[in-house]
């Protein structure tokens, strides 16, 4: 079951939801609307032949940061990972994060295949950003660039995301900005 606007509200009052800023406004009947941020992550292609996840032969990734009057050109075909301006997370539900119609319909993807956020985990999401138009998208820090639903869960975890121990040891964690959890 998902939580609808006011359940939402009422769990980011009661400290059940981590949404930094949270912005009444942004609330959707059954979301809640992010931001994007301005640091974005380049994929350095020019040394590299190849990507092999299994043995863990990455391209080099450089920081961009862009100031928030500024912008951010995606070229056609091109992906680049950038991250929210929210830092959200729960210990109580299930976050899943969607892309925004409006967006998709011109040709903007933020996520393959991250789009769930498990209890116990908080951050500034990583958009996994692709242009699949044929002409670029600009991308402007502060714009409403997906929405997050918070579902129950069944019953209590027995392990929360942070106690893991993933994705705190591997290469993207450096690349990740975030906080520490209150």
């Amino acid at each position: 079951m998902f939580l609808v606007d006011k359940d939402i509200k009422r769990e980011v009052e009661v400290g059940n939801i981590t949404l930094e800023p949270f912005d009444e406004e942004r609330l959707q009947p059954a979301s809640y609307d992010i931001l994007l941020g301005n640091k974005f992550m380049l994929h350095d292609s020019h040394d590299m032949a190849y990507i092999d996840p299994v043995k863990k032969e990455f391209a080099n990734l450089r920081e961009v940061e862009i100031p928030d009057d500024g912008k951010f050109i995606l070229h056609p075909g091109l992906s680049v990972i950038g991250f929210s301006h929210d830092y959200f997370g729960s210990d109580k539900f299930l976050i899943q994060l969607g892309g925004k119609s409006s967006l998709a319909r011109i040709g903007l993807m933020i996520h393959n295949t991250a789009g769930i956020i498990n209890p116990g985990h908080r951050l500034n999401v990583a958009f996994e950003l692709s242009n699949t138009n044929n002409i670029p998208i600009i991308l402007r820090p502060k714009m409403a660039i997906g929405q997050i639903t918070f579902s129950t869960l069944s019953s209590d975890t027995e392990q929360h995301y942070k106690d893991t121990g993933r994705y705190h040891d591997n290469n993207w964690n450096a690349y990740v900005p975030h906080k520490n959890d209150k």
